[in-house]
């Protein structure tokens, strides 16, 4: 993989040509002050070879995935332990972890389905800016 120590953070794999996932990481980074999480999409080597290693098939999943301490979490499960490490009140919504699987993730599913009509699609994962880069999996890391 890279040479950075990705077992000091959390990693989010994530849709890299969909402009809501894009969107997402955006967000998350602009509030992650704790600098606890790196950044790979899906179609990346490393996204790929993340998913494979946690047994995650990448034909089937519609997710974001976080990787942490371990464990691999998908869907709504994933965006909630997300945002529980996040700057301001975010961490409240984890407080929905409460409410059955079944249930968070048929919302999640619903609007994952309607992403790409709903918010665009690019024709490539995005490229960050040399700022970011080092918060990204798949580029050169230090």
């Amino acid at each position: 993989m890279n040479k950075i120590d990705i077992s000091a953070h959390k990693i989010i794999l994530f849709d890299g040509v969909c402009n809501l996932c894009n969107g997402a990481i955006t967000f998350v980074i602009q509030r992650d002050k704790a600098d606890l999480f790196r950044y790979a999409p899906l179609q990346s080597d490393i996204g790929k070879e993340l998913a494979l290693k946690h047994e995650i098939d990448q034909d089937n999943v519609d997710s974001i995935i976080l990787i942490a301490n371990g464990s691999a979490f998908t869907k709504s499960t994933a965006a909630l332990k997300i945002a529980k490490h996040l700057k301001g009140g975010w961490p409240l919504l984890s407080i929905f972890l409460i409410i059955p699987k079944f249930i968070r993730d048929g919302v999640y599913d619903f609007i994952a389905r309607n992403r790409y009509r709903w918010f665009g699609k690019m024709n490539a994962c995005m490229i960050p800016t040399p700022e970011l880069k080092s918060k990204f999996l798949d580029y050169d890391n230090p």
